[in-house]
């Protein structure tokens, strides 16, 4: 992987951090615009071949990286159950109509 394959990794983490920080001041319009920037991050990782055969080093980079993504994806979600059950109620509520 050349350095530019890892500043796509990198620049994933950098924008997961970020849907962390906006998740926890709760600012989800925030967190959907940063959610929407990582989706076209990793669409560009694909396209420049995220799944090359590494180097060792290269390799443990990359898991160091991917884990702490991980990290930041799991405190995430438990910001968010939250915010997804009082969603589901407010749903749950309005009178369904057909067409």
């Amino acid at each position: 992987m050349n350095t530019s394959l890892l500043s796509y990794y990198e620049a994933i983490e950098k924008t997961s951090a970020d849907m962390l920080l906006a998740a926890q001041r709760g600012d989800w319009q925030q967190f959907v615009a940063l959610e929407g920037t990582c989706g076209n991050l990793i669409s560009q990782l694909r396209q420049a071949g995220s799944a090359r055969k590494l180097p060792v080093e290269q390799a443990r980079a990359k898991a160091r990286i991917l884990q702490r993504i991980l990290l930041n994806d799991a405190q995430i979600r438990r910001l968010a159950e939250p915010w997804l059950d009082e969603l589901d109620a407010v749903l749950a509520a309005r009178p369904r109509t057909v067409h």
